[in-house]
């Protein structure tokens, strides 16, 4: 990591009685200040602060488990099972790449469609003409935008494809394996 980027992140120790220190602020914070910080896309690192390890992924991953633990969530038993079973598996780095790539994906679609419609409707009272014109060109906007995320995810699924085809030769090809034989 650069030093211009750690002088800018944020740093928060957590001590071992669970509390969480922000160094800007020179005080104590809640998790659901950090979500705060995760919402307002500030940077920060959290770290042990005795052995100095980085606890950042943990801690993002109890926000996450609060918030699937409270209200609606977002991820079905059958969606966790599936990303559990990915652990270990030749395919993890891959799965995670995946799944990077199309949250930002749809991450992009999504602040296009925000900007789009702000822009459309900022210091103007809504009427019924404007709901309208604003209805036409949201239908086309977001089947586009659906369009281009469908075929931005099956590129990076065609792209892991063949990655995994080509590691499996690469590991495989040096086994002298023959053709199988034809079924009759």
């Amino acid at each position: 990591m650069s030093s211009t980027k750690k002088s800018s992140e944020r740093l928060i120790k957590k001590y071992p009685n669970r509390r969480l220190y922000d160094t800007q602020t020179s005080s104590y914070i809640t998790l659901a200040d950090v979500k705060q910080l995760v919402l307002d896309a500030d940077e920060f690192t959290v770290v042990d602060a005795k052995s100095n390890e980085d606890l950042t992924r943990s801690i993002l991953l109890q926000i996450i488990l609060e918030e699937e633990a409270h209200g609606v969530p977002m991820f079905s038993s059958s969606v966790l099972s599936q990303i559990i079973r990915y652990y270990g598996h030749a395919m993890q780095g891959m799965m995670g790449s995946y799944l990077e790539k199309n949250v930002q994906a749809f991450t992009d679609i999504q602040n296009k469609f925000v900007g789009s419609t702000t822009g459309a409707l900022e210091g103007k009272p809504l009427n019924t003409e404007m709901w309208t014109q604003f209805m036409n060109i949201q239908g086309p906007m977001m089947q586009g935008m659906m369009n281009n995320y469908i075929d931005q995810s099956k590129n990076l699924f065609l792209q892991m494809q063949e990655q995994m085809q080509s590691q499996s030769k690469a590991m495989f090809g040096v086994f002298p394996f023959g053709t199988p034989p034809e079924k009759k």
